[in-house]
């Protein structure tokens, strides 16, 4: 039986692909931008292992069924995917839909779903099934292929530490940006925050402020907060946190989380490299109710403020961050020692035999 794959590429590397998969296989057939959808290829009688060798090709499915871009008859096939896909506990159904159909790739997940469980009694896990059921359809008809879970390539596994639990307790104090500039500056710190979904971003400034500068400011901050958000709601198949923005004096901000299990840690060219504290950060990342981060501008955070910090950190010794590239900076290099915390302490756990929590 001749063997066929759908392959995906970067958008414009369809027909590069194509002339290595020839040079391999001079007798391959091939659908270029199969209906005229970029980054696809249809490839009838290749191995696998010709296609795995061509970098341009990020995706391979191995297509076992094709019928009728119908919603009825994909569901029909639900017994012999079965049979393709052999013993399976648990499975998920992925579905791209391209071209216009009176139905959506919801409704297939959900009916060939539906079927496959009520044939097989096995239970759906999207995010580590034994067996991934592709349907893909391109114009009029649906391709379908059955995939190893092992094969698939996970955003999340068991071994990554989830860093949402980590920034979910994160407050970021920004000095604001005030100067020619304001907005743009303000714009980007607004992205950054919501980037990482923190647990919120004060706006610290002291003493007395141009009103009109920081007026600007966090207009800027605002835009850019809910442009990154548009992004993350279209992007996530997950509810997204608002970072909630707040304005207040950066001395009584510092009091004010200066309370029991907080950790408040400043950022400065003078304090200790992260190498020095690494074992005592981590502990107390991984243990703080509330990390509290104080973040620069143009100006850095008052050095009387430093009595108030569990830590004083120089995250890159002899380079000075933008300010705009200050909270990923910050962020990144906290997430790094808190998951190295994290993961020693889970190897330590699972190896005497006690629990983590």
């Amino acid at each position: 039986m001749t063997k066929m794959f759908l392959a995906k590429t970067p958008r414009g590397m369809e027909y590069v692909a194509a002339d290595h998969v020839r040079d391999k296989n001079p007798t391959a057939e091939i659908s270029v931008r199969p209906g005229g959808f970029l980054g696809l290829l249809l490839v009838n009688g290749v191995e696998k292992e010709d296609l795995l060798d061509i970098p341009e090709i990020e995706r391979i499915i191995p297509i076992s069924i094709v019928c009728n871009a119908d919603l009825e008859e994909i569901v029909s096939k639900a017994g012999e995917i079965v049979e393709i896909a052999g013993q399976f506990n648990s499975f998920a159904v992925r579905t791209t839909r391209r071209g216009k159909r009176d139905f959506t790739s919801i409704d297939v997940n959900v009916r060939l779903g539906a079927k496959i469980k009520d044939l097989t009694n096995a239970e759906v896990d999207l995010d580590f099934p034994d067996k991934a059921i592709y349907v893909e359809i391109i114009g009029d008809k649906a391709y379908i292929g059955v995939v190893d879970g092992s094969e698939e390539r996970k955003k999340y596994t068991p071994d990554k530490v989830d860093s949402r639990k980590f920034f979910e307790k994160v407050s970021v104090v920004q000095l604001p940006y005030l100067s020619t500039g304001a907005r743009e500056m303000g714009e980007r710190i607004g992205r950054a925050a919501q980037s990482f979904e923190i647990k919120e971003l004060v706006i610290a400034p002291y003493g007395y402020v141009d009103a009109l500068e920081m007026f600007e400011f966090l207009k800027g901050v605002r835009k850019g907060q809910w442009t990154r958000l548009k992004i993350q709601k279209k992007t996530y198949e997950r509810d997204v946190r608002v970072v909630p923005i707040l304005l207040q004096d950066l001395y009584q901000t510092a009091r004010d989380k200066r309370r029991k299990k907080n950790v408040l840690i400043v950022t400065d060219p003078t304090g200790k490299q992260i190498a020095d504290v690494k074992e005592s950060l981590g502990k107390d990342l991984r243990y703080a109710r509330e990390v509290v981060v104080f973040v620069g501008s143009r100006q850095g955070i008052p050095k009387g403020l430093f009595r108030f910090a569990d830590y004083v950190l120089d995250l890159a010794p002899y380079i000075t961050f933008a300010t705009e590239h200050a909270i990923p900076a910050s962020l990144i290099a906290l997430l790094g020692v808190y998951e190295e915390f994290v993961k020693n302490q889970d190897g330590e756990n699972n190896g005497n035999g006690a629990e983590g929590d």
